[in-house]
């Protein structure tokens, strides 16, 4: 790139998420004040019109590309072609009018999910190619992983620069915790905050966060469950089932009695031996804008923090964290997802002195105190 990163106009899809909030502060801090946001509703960006539209409109030098479809194994395997179709298209039709605008670069991030699902752990870019992803993750891993290939090819024939970066699981304030596209750290985070509360006999406080986070509607024996001010007891309480939350002193909840902690239980999926690492919010940001100010190949960069957890050894600090005492039960007929997740960081540091800064466990209870508060 020509001419200093604070000079440059800034197009962000994606930019009103989770991580787009995050990444504009991360670009303000560098100087960066021509920064724009293309998101829903203003731009669908699986619409080739929207697209063209976005660029005619905001007149990018560079664009960073979060936007995604993406959520847990749940919503993966409920939702393969959406997934596939909406981030293939949004990558293809990006990068490809980014090229014909003549944009200066176009910043694409890939995904975990891209790997193959026994790729040797630490995961290095090398090994990107050496098998098939995952199953449940492969239709969106697949589609995001289409952008290095399209990065490879544009700057191949037409000199065309853009970079791929791989990151990791995010987490941190902000987080999207809707348990029907929810990744596993909210969904752990707000699964035993709502069974503290079963424990308390807290429904008004159950209501008001499944009210914030609008998944209080289900479909239960051919009909719906809707959780509202006026819910009665059984109700809220079909509704936590639905979700792994349960009381064995149902009929006794609302008066609290003395062993009601040792009643509810929290379900959660699989084993709990595969194991993953987690990226803080605030990292990732960092990440992404050095990457985009110094990086200029297309060859791929693992972005993450370089450990990795037990999904068991993850409920257990969540547990603690919380300070949920109820029982938990691991249900072996949900799947793992992929068996191990860590990705090797070096080259990251190597091209763009990038590592992560922040702990795990103090940015586990930032996440949980941020949540606890606003909800």
């Amino acid at each position: 790139m020509n001419s200093k990163l604070s000079a440059k106009r800034i197009t962000i899809t994606g930019g009103k998420g989770f991580l787009g909030k995050h990444l504009i502060r991360a670009f303000q801090d560098k100087g960066c004040r021509k920064i724009t946001v293309a998101d829903l509703p203003e731009y669908n960006l699986t619409n080739l019109t929207d697209v063209k539209r976005l660029y005619e409109e905001t007149k990018p030098d560079i664009v960073v590309h979060l936007a995604a479809k993406v959520g847990g194994i749940g919503f993966n395997r409920e939702n393969p072609g959406a997934l596939f179709y909406e981030n293939i298209m949004m990558g293809v039709q990006l990068i490809h009018e980014g090229y014909l605008h003549g944009i200066e670069k176009f910043v694409a991030l890939g995904t975990i999910c891209a790997y193959p699902k026994f790729t040797p752990v630490p995961f290095k870019e090398d090994d990107i190619w050496n098998g098939y992803p995952e199953e449940t993750n492969a239709p969106y891993g697949l589609a995001k992983k289409m952008m290095l290939v399209q990065s490879q090819a544009y700057r191949q024939q037409y000199g065309f620069n853009s970079i791929f970066l791989l990151p990791v699981n995010l987490y941190g304030p902000g987080d999207n915790f809707s348990f029907k596209s929810s990744h596993v750290i909210p969904a752990l985070v707000r699964k035993f905050y709502l069974a503290k509360l079963l424990t308390q006999g807290n429904f008004d406080s159950i209501i008001k966060d499944f009210l914030k986070n609008g998944d209080n509607i289900i479909e239960y024996q051919n009909s719906k469950i809707e959780i509202n001010k006026n819910s009665r007891a059984e109700d809220i309480l079909a509704v936590l089932n639905h979700y792994g939350i349960s009381s064995f002193a149902e009929e006794n909840v609302e008066q609290r009695t003395s062993n009601i902690e040792q009643s509810v239980v929290v379900e959660i999926w699989g084993t709990g031996k595969a194991t993953r690492e987690f990226f803080y919010v605030e990292d990732a940001a960092q990440a992404i804008a050095e990457a985009t100010k110094k990086y200029n190949k297309s060859e791929p960069i693992n972005i993450g923090a370089g450990f990795e957890i037990s999904i068991k050894d993850l409920a257990e600090l969540i547990v603690e964290l919380t300070r949920y005492q109820g029982k938990i039960v691991w249900n072996a007929n949900q799947p793992d997802g992929q068996p191990r997740r860590m990705l090797d960081t070096t080259k990251a540091f190597q091209e763009f002195g990038f590592k992560a800064k922040a702990e795990f466990r103090k940015g586990l209870k930032m996440t949980i105190d941020w949540y606890q508060k606003m909800y």
